[in-house]
C-alpha cells in the first residue's frame, strides 16, 4: 500500500508542476488564494458557525492564511520533492484513503462568497481532490459580507436564501436573479424545501454538465458551469440531464456555446439605425441569393390578435415591394411551446431562408431551432435578448408617444390626464414618461394618472366616471385609420356623453423593418453572424418603423406642432428626454444634459414626477398578461417560479 501511495503522490506532483507551469505562463497565481488578503479588516469578526458540511470539492479555492500555500497548486495538487516532510504526510494519509479505515477527520475552513478557504487540512483536500472526490466533509464557518449594490454581494444574499431551501453550495452566480431563474427551471418555489432526492439528483445531474461544460473552448471565456446550465435549461426540460447520452449533452451544449458567451457577458448591442448594408464584394454579389423564401410565426392569428394584424400588414407590404424576389409564408397560432416549435420546424421543412417570430414569448422555440438551423437567419419580435443566433427586433414607440403627450397636453383644459399602459415591460416606463414629458411641453400643469390594462379594474370607465376627458391608450398595430376612428387605440377626448373624439395615435408599421432585413440579405451585405455581441434591432421614427397617425378632428394649431416634433425626431434633431427630468421620488435623472443610452431607455423602472400611479408587482398582473411579463417584465428576474411545474425527476437514471 505505501509503494501505491507512493506512486501516487509521484503522479500527483507531476500533475501539480504542470499546472503550476501553465498557471504562471498564464500571468496567474499558481497557488491558493488566500482569505487573510482577500477579506476586509475586521471581517472575520462577524463569522458564524455553519457546521458540518459536505462541501463540493471544487468550491474548495483557497487557504485561511498564507503559511504553507508553496506547498501547493491553485487546486491543491502537490508541488514539493517526495523526499521533504510535506510529501511524506501526504502519503501516510494517502495510504489511510486507500486502506480499511480512510480519511475520517472533517477539515475546518471558513466559507466566504460561496468558496472554502481551509484553515486545517490542506493535506486532506490535496489527497481527496486528487482521486476526485465530489465533496469534502468540513467544519464550516460562514462569513458574510456587508450588503451593497455590488452585483457579487447582492448574488450572494439571494444565494443565502436558495441556501435555506436546497442546502446546496453546487452552483454559486454572480449576478443577480440567476437563483430566481433557476429555480424557475426546476420548477421550485423560493422557500420549498428540498427532499434529499432531489438535492441528490441535483448534485448528479449538474456533475454531468460540469464534465461536458469542461470540454468546450474555455479559454478567455469567463463563463461558469452554472450559467451555462441556465441557458440550457431555456431550451432542454431538466429530465434530459438524466436521459441524454455524453454525446449528445456534449453537442446540445456545442451548439450553444456562443449564445451561452453572450448570455453570460450580457453583451447586447442595441442598432438604432436601419442604414443600408455596406457594398458587398463581387464575389458575395454573385454568391448572395436573388430569391429568398421568408416564414412569419405568429403566436396567435389576425383573427384573434391585432398584434398579429399589424405583422400581416407588414408581410403584405414585403411581397408588394419585393415582388417576384420572395416567396412569403405565414404559420398561425404557434401558442404553446410544442406548437411553437411545430410551426417553425414547418416553416424549416418548407425550404425558410429567414425566419421571422413575431411574439417575445416565441424566443425560446426560436433559439432552439436557431442553434440547430445555423444557416437560416432567425429573428424574434423583442427586446434584451443576449442571443447571438437570434437576432430581435422592435420599434421605439416612445417617439411617437412623446408627440401623442404633447397633443394630450393641449387638449386637456383641467390639466388631468389619463393614460392606460399595457405591461410593466422593457421600454413601457420609457413611453409614459415621453408622454408625460410631451405634455409637459404643452401644459406645464399637466398630470398624467396612470392605470394598467393588465390588472383587474376597468381604467377606461374610471377616467369617464372621475371626469377625466382626455385619454391614451393602446397603440394601433397598423396604420389602418378604423383603429383611431374607433377610439379603441391611441389618444381621444371624451365629452360628458361618453362619446369619444379621436386625435391621434403611435402606429407600427414592420413592413419597413421585414424590408430593410430582406434587401440587405438580398444584397449581399448582411451577414447571417453567430458569434460576438447579441444584436437588437430598435428602431424608430428615422427608419419608418414607428409613426403617428393624427385625426382629421385635431385643431389645425395642434397638428401643425406634431408635424414639426414629428420632423425633430426623424431628423434626429429632437431627443424627448434632453431635459431637466425629476423622477416621482425626487431624485434629479437628468440635469438636462445627460443623453440616455438605448440600453437606459430599454430598462428604464422610473416615473417622472407628473405621474400619478406606479408599476405593479407581478402578483397585481392578470393571469392572462403574466406570461409576457414572465418573459419581458421589468423585473422578471425576481419572479417566482411557476406553482404548477416541479421538477421531473427522473433518480433511478442518476449519472
Amino acid at each position: 500500500m505505501n509503494q501505491v501511495a507512493i506512486e501516487e503522490y509521484d503522479l500527483a506532483l507531476k500533475a501539480g508542476q504542470r499546472e503550476a507551469r501553465e498557471l504562471t505562463a498564464a500571468g496567474k497565481n499558481p497557488n491558493p488564494a488566500v482569505l487573510d488578503e482577500i477579506l476586509p479588516e475586521g471581517t472575520l469578526d462577524t463569522a458564524q458557525d455553519v457546521g458540518l458540511l459536505e462541501i463540493p470539492a471544487h468550491r474548495i479555492v483557497g487557504v485561511k492564511s498564507a503559511g504553507r500555500i508553496t506547498a501547493f497548486t491553485a487546486s491543491f495538487k502537490p508541488l514539493l520533492d517526495r523526499n521533504s516532510e510535506f510529501a511524506f504526510k501526504w502519503i501516510t494519509l494517502c495510504e489511510a484513503h486507500l486502506g480499511d479505515t480512510g480519511i475520517r477527520d472533517p477539515i475546518e475552513c471558513f466559507e466566504y462568497l460561496g468558496d472554502f478557504y481551509v484553515q486545517e487540512g490542506n493535506k486532506r483536500v490535496s489527497v481527496l481532490r486528487h482521486f476526485g472526490a465530489p465533496r469534502i466533509p468540513g467544519n464550516v464557518r460562514r462569513i458574510v459580507p456587508p450588503m451593497s449594490e455590488e452585483p457579487r454581494i447582492k448574488a450572494y444574499y439571494e444565494f443565502l436564501e436558495f441556501y435555506k431551501g436546497s442546502r446546496l453550495y453546487e452552483v454559486q452566480f454572480r449576478r443577480p436573479g440567476d437563483y430566481a431563474k433557476l429555480l424557475k427551471a426546476l420548477g421550485k418555489q423560493p422557500e420549498e424545501r428540498w427532499t434529499e432526492d432531489e438535492r441528490r439528483t441535483f448534485r448528479a445531474y449538474f456533475q454531468y454538465f460540469r464534465e461536458a461544460f469542461g470540454k468546450q473552448d474555455l479559454r478567455d471565456r469567463d463563463v461558469l458551469p452554472e450559467e451555462a446550465l441556465l441557458l440550457w435549461l431555456e431550451l432542454y426540460p431538466y429530465a434530459d440531464l438524466g436521459r441524454l447520452s455524453t454525446a449528445e449533452l456534449r453537442k446540445s451544449l456545442s451548439e450553444l456555446w456562443k449564445d451561452v458567451v453572450s448570455a453570460t457577458s450580457e453583451s447586447v448591442k442595441v442598432e438604432t439605425k436601419a442604414e443600408e448594408p455596406p457594398a458587398a464584394g463581387l464575389l458575395t454579389r454573385i454568391t448572395s441569393p436573388d430569391h429568398l423564401k421568408v416564414a412569419f410565426v405568429h403566436q396567435l392569428s389576425p383573427g384573434t390578435s391585432p398584434w398579429v394584424t399589424g405583422h400581416e400588414e407588414g408581410r403584405k407590404y414585403l411581397e408588394a415591394v419585393m415582388g417576384d424576389k420572395v416567396t412569403v409564408r405565414s404559420y398561425f397560432d404557434a401558442n404553446t411551446e410544442e406548437a411553437s416549435r411545430q410551426k417553425i420546424e414547418e416553416a424549416v421543412a418548407d425550404g425558410a431562408q429567414v425566419v421571422f417570430t413575431t411574439a417575445p414569448p416565441l424566443i425560446r422555440a426560436t433559439l432552439k431551432a436557431a442553434v440547430e438551423h445555423p444557416k437560416i437567419s432567425f429573428f424574434n419580435c423583442s427586446v434584451d435578448k443576449a442571443y447571438t443566433s437570434v437576432k430581435t427586433y422592435y420599434g421605439r414607440i416612445y417617439e411617437a408617444k412623446y408627440i401623442a403627450g404633447a397633443i394630450a397636453g393641449a387638449m386637456a383644459n383641467d390639466d388631468r390626464i389619463g393614460y392606460i399602459a399595457s405591461y410593466p415591460n422593457f421600454g413601457v416606463p420609457a413611453s409614459i414618461n415621453a408622454f408625460a414629458l410631451g405634455a409637459q411641453l404643452t401644459n406645464p400643469r399637466a398630470q398624467i394618472e396612470l392605470r394598467w390594462s393588465c390588472v383587474a379594474g376597468t381604467p377606461q370607465a374610471d377616467f369617464l366616471a372621475d371626469g377625466i376627458r382626455v385619454v391614451s391608450n393602446r397603440d394601433a398595430p397598423s396604420q389602418s385609420k378604423m383603429y383611431l376612428d374607433f377610439c379603441s387605440y391611441g389618444t381621444y377626448l371624451m365629452d360628458g356623453r361618453g362619446d369619444m373624439i379621436p386625435l391621434g395615435s403611435p402606429v407600427w408599421l414592420w413592413g419597413k423593418f421585414y424590408e430593410y432585413v430582406v434587401r440587405g440579405i438580398l444584397s449581399g451585405g448582411w451577414k447571417n453572424e453567430k458569434g460576438g455581441a447579441a444584436l437588437n434591432y430598435w428602431l424608430g421614427m428615422d427608419s419608418g418603423v414607428i409613426d403617428i397617425s393624427l385625426s382629421d378632428k385635431l385643431p389645425e394649431g395642434t397638428r401643425r406642432l406634431a408635424w414639426l416634433l414629428r420632423r425633430g425626431l426623424i431628423e434626429g434633431s429632437l431627443d424627448p428626454f434632453a431635459r431637466r427630468i425629476v423622477a416621482q421620488d425626487g431624485t434629479v435623472k437628468s440635469d438636462g444634459t445627460h443623453r440616455f443610452t438605448p440600453e437606459e431607455l430599454l430598462k428604464m423602472d422610473w416615473l417622472c414626477d407628473n405621474v400619478l400611479g406606479s408599476i405593479p408587482a407581478f402578483e397585481d398582473v392578470l393571469p392572462i398578461s403574466q406570461p409576457l411579463v414572465r418573459e419581458l417584465g421589468l423585473y422578471r428576474d425576481s419572479i417566482p417560479a411557476e406553482k404548477e411545474r416541479k421538477i421531473r425527476e427522473d433518480s433511478d437514471r442518476i449519472r
